[in-house]
């Protein structure tokens, strides 16, 4: 029997888990094949591939590619929206760090 954490069942939970094919993405996005290929040619989002070379998405990206689409469906060029999701995606990250280091208060910085 598989251990608990091998299951199939657990990667329903699995943000970066590539679940999902070209074409459920695009529909998912209500957008095309062409427009997600475009986000990859642009360093947005890079699928996984499957063993046959098709590429796959993950939950993460499919929300990174709405908020590029959100921002091309406003008139933002693609180039532009990929450069601004990529700067915000950083931005909340190092705001994410930072909450981390100004919770773990000083006395654990002395020691480190």
């Amino acid at each position: 029997m598989p251990s608990a954490s091998t299951r199939p069942a657990d990667n329903l939970d699995d943000d970066d888990y590539p679940a999902y094919t070209m074409g459920r993405a695009a529909a998912m996005l209500g957008t095309t094949p062409a427009f997600l290929r475009t986000l990859g040619e642009h360093r947005l989002i890079t699928p996984l591939r499957s063993e046959g070379g098709h590429r796959r998405y993950s939950r993460y990206q499919l929300r990174i590619a709405a908020r590029a689409r959100e921002l091309v469906d406003k008139g933002t060029p693609i180039e532009a929206a990929c450069r601004i999701v990529i700067l915000e995606d950083q931005l909340e990250e190092a705001q994410r760090i930072n909450e981390q280091l100004r919770t773990r208060g000083p006395e654990s910085e002395a020691s480190a």
